[in-house]
């Protein structure tokens, strides 16, 4: 996204100077008359130039910065309409109408893309920070009968949502967990695991890994997954080169193996630090390969935000 905004930015920038400095170019180029009053195709060309600066501001933040794309996406549609107003009235010459190309067209994708993640991200942002979500979520139940909010009560938990139990890296964070499991109640945290698969198969695999006596909670619908913000991944978040060589890594060199899919595969895991039912600490996967060390992310809290 950065990247593509640079880019604009770039173009933009390079394309008003030219009409600025050069403002008979476009219509040399098209065989066309030349304006009457070049002053205002030069005014068009400052404007275009300033959408630039606008562009590479927002290439810093795009998310934040959305609605600096939001203004230069509409430019860039309302834009070849007029264009083949003007086309169909016999104003321009269909020469002309390839400036529409690189000035408009090629950025509808990745504007319109940059948009829907700034949603994605905005609505991510009000269902985490939402406490009557979270207020919602912290009831649901453990195998216990004891719902998160009490297990928080007591004292930390390290709540961990797992992908799906056939996941190498699922499978690889339960072998984290349990080789690194003294050390995390050692801190006096509690693990807390959610899953989405079927209540045997997890049983199961974490009875393998010494974690079947561990709280967990049962979500087959992705409702608190949901609540907690977390997203289904994309294509590089799920099957990027990174997912390909950590895959390789954990689940053969690991020997952690790949199992049946149980639940949404798309889905992204997470791990969050809660105290007395309000979230102090999370991490959420950029990538299904990504690794939490969850003993750092413990020991990193400071003991003054433990206390209640």
């Amino acid at each position: 996204m950065k990247l593509v905004l640079a880019a604009a930015g770039f173009y933009n920038i390079v394309w008003g100077a030219l009409v600025i400095f050069a403002p008979n170019l476009f219509f040399d180029l098209a065989g066309m008359p030349l304006p009457n009053y070049p002053e205002l195709w030069q005014c068009i060309g400052m404007i275009v130039g300033v959408y630039g600066v606008g562009y590479w501001i927002a290439s810093g933040d795009p998310f934040r910065h959305w609605p600096i794309v939001l203004v230069g996406l509409m430019g860039k549609v309302f834009g070849p309409i007029g264009m083949a107003k003007a086309l169909w009235m016999g104003r321009f010459k269909p020469a002309f109408a390839w400036t529409i190309l690189t000035n408009d067209l090629i950025w509808w994708v990745p504007f319109g893309l940059i948009l829907w993640h700034a949603a994605r991200e905005n609505n991510e942002k009000q269902r985490v920070y939402s406490p009557e979500i979270q207020s919602w979520a912290m009831r649901a139940k453990s195998q216990f009968g004891i719902s998160i909010l009490e297990h928080s009560k007591l004292r930390p938990v390290l709540l961990v949502f797992l992908r799906h139990v056939g996941c190498t890296f699922c499978r690889e964070a339960l072998a984290d967990l349990s080789s690194r499991r003294a050390d995390i109640e050692a801190t006096g945290t509690q693990i807390v695991l959610v899953h989405m698969g079927r209540e045997e198969s997890a049983e199961e695999i974490l009875g393998r890994h010494q974690l079947a006596d561990v709280p967990r909670v049962w979500d087959p619908k992705l409702s608190l997954y949901r609540a907690f913000g977390l997203e289904k991944g994309d294509l590089s978040q799920l099957l990027g080169p990174k997912v390909w060589l950590r895959g390789f890594r954990a689940g053969f060199l690991g020997k952690h193996g790949i199992g049946s899919a149980e639940g949404d595969v798309t889905q992204m895991p997470g791990v969050f630090l809660v105290f007395h039912g309000e979230i102090l600490k999370s991490y959420r996967h950029q990538s299904a390969a990504d690794r939490p060390d969850y003993v750092a992310l413990v020991r990193e809290l400071n003991d003054s935000q433990m206390q209640y």
